[in-house]
């Protein structure tokens, strides 16, 4: 595994050693020991998720503000835009996103610490995300900005309108969301 700095200094890509033949491929997609190496912090798994979209589905910018979760994301199926947004108010790059396509052919993982809003849209005719998460999700906690807040300016790279769910609907701006110290 090897890590890539983005952008934004806690947010890095981390990129498997895939072993490949005319038969498949095979991959260490997760190793505590090597993970807490590489983003310099040893953590817990509590949760594991999976979720299969179809094209043009956007989920989120969703996170938990009593309970935050650290999540590493990936995709097994498909492509994604995948985007984290800074929402650490004390932070360097508050308000600042990272905006990368993760797929089940690149491979890559995004580690997305606590404070960071999260959301991903399909950009192929389906994909499956999953995600590793560093605490349980808790729904009286659970919060969403609302992924066309003009504030973030993220270009999501969206051909038509995305489908939505009704809870990511009521998402509130940026500027009047609950946000992280």
């Amino acid at each position: 595994m090897k890590v890539i700095q983005t952008a934004i200094p806690d947010l890095v890509i981390i990129e498997p050693k895939v072993f490949g033949d005319d038969r498949g491929f095979f991959y260490e997609s997760f190793n505590r020991r090597r993970f807490a190496e590489l983003i310099g912090r040893d953590l817990d798994f509590v949760q594991d998720n999976h979720s299969r979209s179809v094209q043009n589905v956007l989920r989120g910018l969703h996170y938990q503000i009593q309970r935050p979760q650290g999540k590493l994301v990936r995709v097994t199926q498909g492509t994604v835009l995948d985007v984290a947004v800074d929402i650490r108010k004390n932070s360097k790059t508050f308000g600042k996103h990272v905006a990368l396509e993760l797929s089940a052919e690149n491979k890559r993982m995004l580690w997305i610490p606590e404070g960071f809003a999260h959301g991903f849209v399909v950009l192929s005719e389906s994909a499956e995300f999953l995600y590793k998460t560093t605490d349980y999700w808790y729904p009286e906690h659970e919060r969403c900005i609302r992924w066309n807040d003009p504030a973030l300016a993220i270009n999501w790279r969206l051909q038509t309108s995305p489908a939505i769910s009704a809870k990511d609907e009521q998402g509130k701006l940026m500027s009047e969301a609950e946000l992280f110290q």
